[in-house]
Parts: structure tokens; sequence; C-alpha cells
């Protein structure tokens, strides 16, 4: 028997089962009583058991008849999802669940999302901005933007970008206060930091080839670098943050890149975090590699 006509009988028993008579499966599945009756004794000869037990006023099912129903609707299950997952390839579809932090999600992720609908037109994009870290292996994201060194999981990440670092100041901030020439001169600055990783606040730099850290003390202290970038510009301090978070702010001339000469060149990685796998869903993957090829 062909294999199409085998998943249709499948569907037909269990409609019979979820309608509870005949006639009622048959005009759901759009089929005359005799269609269905028929369908289900051919089911039966195939196997040559009883599934269904009929009596004057209700259906009953045997324990084999428990048992096919079971694989049944699994066996349809599974051709429903492979189908919609070819379905997808030429035509991503669904909600897909965005989660990236605060500043870069503002500043550089959300910018594409217009772009990104123009182009995939049946996905429903679905986006958190937060610095807090969602469970994407729990399903609380499909795709979530990380910066910074990845934790050991079984999750997939593919990098998608980087950002070097920058120590910043405002030309009337520098103006008033003078303009650091080494990055000891910074010790007589108000230097903004953040507010977690590091309970001694540090800054790295490189002088004749040597790695040193310079520890820093400001006035206020942030979760994220727009922040610190926006108080910065106001004329209120010094601030080291990721490049891309103040790159408007530097094209303005409202913050000047300082102290260039002693930058270690350190970069921070961002990568994508995602399910992988065979199964991974279409609206996954196109949307990962137009993060990749818009970000870098």
């Amino acid at each position: 028997m062909a294999g199409t006509d085998r998943a249709r009988e499948m569907a037909t028993f269990v409609a019979v089962v979820e309608q509870g008579s005949f006639s009622a499966a048959g005009r759901v599945l759009r089929l005359s009583p005799s269609a269905v009756s028929r369908a289900m004794d051919r089911i039966e000869a195939r196997l040559g058991v009883r599934l269904v037990l009929r009596s004057t006023r209700a259906l009953s099912l045997t324990a084999e008849g428990q048992a096919y129903l079971q694989a049944a609707r699994r066996i349809l299950a599974d051709l429903d999802d492979a189908e919609q997952q070819i379905a997808d390839q030429g035509s991503p579809r669904g909600r897909l669940r965005v989660s990236a932090a605060l500043s870069h999600g503002r500043l550089c992720v959300v910018p594409l999302l217009g772009r990104f609908a123009a182009l995939y037109p049946h996905i429903l994009i679905d986006i958190a901005l937060t610095d807090a870290l969602v469970d994407v292996a729990a399903g609380q994201a499909d795709v979530a933007v990380r910066f910074g060194p990845l934790a050991d999981s079984t999750l997939t990440a593919r990098k998608i970008g980087e950002t070097r670092r920058v120590v910043v100041a405002s030309p009337d901030y520098l103006a008033r206060h003078g303009m650091p020439r080494e990055p000891e001169d910074l010790h007589g600055h108000n230097c903004l930091n953040f507010n977690f990783r590091r309970a001694e606040p540090v800054w790295p730099f490189r002088r004749a080839g040597r790695d040193f850290a310079l520890s820093v003390r400001g006035s206020i202290e942030a979760n994220n670098g727009e922040t610190l970038g926006q108080l910065a510009a106001a004329g209120i301090g010094v601030a080291r943050v990721g490049a891309f978070s103040v790159a408007p702010e530097i094209a303005d001339n409202r913050l000047v890149a300082i102290l260039e000469a002693y930058n270690p060149g350190d970069v921070e990685l961002i990568h994508a975090v995602f399910v992988g796998g065979a199964n991974t869903p279409a609206r996954v993957r196109v949307f990962v590699d137009f993060l990749a090829a818009n970000l870098r």
C-alpha cells in the first residue's frame, strides 16, 4: 500500500476515535460514513486484529486499538513536522523570539529588524532587550545575542561580530579637566565604570608592548555602555566602553577617543546562541545568518 494511503487511513482512524462515531468522523473528513467504515475495515484486515468494538451506542478501543492510536498520532505528528520543515526551507515562518542586551540591541540589532522583516514577511519577530541572561535551552528565547566568553553548554554559538574598547570623554570635559597624556593621568579624573564583573575597577592598557591594569575611580557606575557613553557625552567624566555604543557620539564630535596609543586592542566577541542541530527551525537559521552578515 502506498504511504499516502496508509497515512490517510491513520488519519481516518484518529478522527473516528476523537469524534466518537463514523458519521461524525466523516463530516470532519468530508467522507461518507460507508467510506470511513471501509477504511477501518482495511486497517483491521491488514493488521489481523480488532481495533474498535462497535455498538449501537458508542465505540470503544481494544488494547490493540489503544496502541495503534498512540502510534498513529505520533506518526502523523512526525509527518506534519517533516513537511513543515521542508516548507520552511522556501519560506521560513513562525514566531522568532530574540533576546539582546539593552545597548547593543537598541543601537545595532533593532535598526536591522525592518530589513529582516521585509526579507522574511512570514516570520513574526518577538524581541526582548535585557541585560539579564535568558535560558535558551529551556525555551525562553530562540536566539540570544551574547557578549564575551561563553559558558560551556549544549547550545550552538555562532560568532556574529566583535567590538573593541575605547576610552572617551567629551571636548567640554577635557577643556575643563585637561587631556590625559598617560594612563596614570586618569587618577586625577572622574572615571565612570560598569557596576558588574569586577569588584576592583581596573582598565587595561599597553605600553611598549607590555600590558598592565590601572585602578580607576569615579562617581557613577552603570550596567551598560550606552549609559556610560551618555554620561561621558554630558561632560561628567571619562568612560571605557564598547566602541559600538559611542560610535554616533564620536562621529558627531560629542565624544573624543583618548589614550589610543595605549589601547591594548582587546575585543569582546559577540555570539548568537541557539539550539542547533538538524531540527533547528529555518527561521532561526536565516536570522542568525542575517545577523552574521550585517553586524560584522
